[in-house]
């Protein structure tokens, strides 16, 4: 069973959405109710938890226990790597006077856990932790040690989910600067991850700044972008965000466009990012297919729909020129909607316009 245990646990990597289930196991070896998984970078808190402690968790998350629990300090502060217990923190007079346990945990029948905490060289504060029923008492000393024999496995998967989430993201960025376009990678934070060459080329308007950041020197057009990368994480409607680049003269010369590098909602390490790319002010009329291919995981006929529906093709004459049914179109386009998050096939256009700015929007 360790062994299936442990390609589930691999594959959690690559499928996100199997986490539960893999601490649904963890928690079956320490006869324990569930399971938790806890990402932290900078601001931002990602989660998952086996089906069973959802809502008891997402009441944790967002009332605000999460913030007062000193469980993940008291693990982040053990340089041992393993999983820990309460006892190997706080004395049992403690924990019946922990406001945490008190007011929070032992209400909702739980109590006693075992957790561990993992720093990725990718950013991420990591916490798995398997929850057991308060009436069921400690988790014994062999069960947490059939989990520290798991620990190193966790972390790898862990440690690949995140570098995948940045390889997507560097994905996109190559996909825009073959187009020749000046483009940065930026982090959730505004930290710079990649370059492309051509940047250097606008060294009159983007100038670097200390913890390899950068800054406009339009100071309308730097809060804008600030603004966009503070919203990356949040849950607005902010997709793709386009502003003008003016000149000492206060004539818009460039455009900026702040894109978002989404992640799977079932994404727990991930991290978020933006690409920054500059245009001129006259722009292709559509973008090509790879790049809507790269940032919105098209397939490549689900692509084509959409660029058809840029330049202002029908459904219709979208079929045609694709030699295919109108059904099937259709059936492309409800892909298209759902994979950009639009409503509406007017939606798509937009995205799409914002993406390859016109002269017009230059004019702002």
């Amino acid at each position: 069973m360790k062994s299936e245990l442990i390609d589930r646990i691999y594959e959690s990597s690559f499928v996100p959405e199997l986490w539960p289930g893999v601490l649904d196991e963890l928690a079956q070896l320490t006869d324990s109710r569930g399971g938790l998984l806890f990402s932290a970078r900078d601001r931002v808190l990602t989660w998952t938890a086996s089906a069973n402690l959802n809502e008891i968790f997402r009441s944790y998350v967002e009332d605000g226990w999460f913030k007062r629990c000193p469980r993940r300090i008291c693990l982040f502060g053990r340089t041992l790597p393993a999983f820990f217990v309460e006892h190997d923190f706080w004395t049992q007079e403690q924990l019946d006077n922990d406001p945490i346990y008190r007011d929070f945990f032992r209400p909702h029948g739980l109590g006693w856990s075992a957790g561990t905490g993992l720093q990725l060289p990718t950013g991420d504060h990591i916490v798995f932790s398997i929850e057991r029923d308060h009436d069921r008492g400690p988790i014994e000393k062999e069960r947490v040690e059939a989990l520290n024999q798991l620990r190193s496995h966790l972390a790898r998967s862990a440690l690949v989910s995140a570098r995948l989430g940045l390889q997507r993201a560097v994905g996109a960025k190559e996909a825009l600067t073959s187009m020749g376009l000046p483009a940065l990678l930026l982090g959730e934070d505004g930290t710079v991850i990649e370059t492309h060459p051509l940047i250097e080329d606008l060294s009159g308007h983007v100038h670097w700044r200390a913890r390899n950041r950068i800054a406009l020197t339009d100071s309308r057009a730097n809060d804008l972008l600030w603004a966009a990368l503070g919203a990356l994480d949040t849950n607005s409607e902010f997709s793709v965000r386009s502003f003008p680049l003016r000149d000492a003269d206060d004539k818009a010369v460039l455009v900026v466009h702040i894109i978002p590098i989404r992640r799977s909602a079932h994404d727990i390490f991930a991290g978020s990012y933006a690409l920054l790319v500059v245009t001129p002010v006259s722009a292709p009329a559509a973008p090509p297919v790879e790049l809507m291919r790269s940032l919105f995981d098209l397939t490549a006929s689900e692509a084509r729909v959409a660029r058809g529906l840029a330049v202002g093709e029908t459904l219709e004459e979208i079929a045609a020129s694709g030699g295919v049914a109108i059904s099937t179109v259709r059936s492309q386009l409800r892909q298209v909607l759902e994979k950009t998050g639009c409503a509406r096939q007017a939606e798509v256009v937009s995205l799409l316009a914002s993406v390859t700015l016109d002269r017009g929007a230059a004019k702002n």
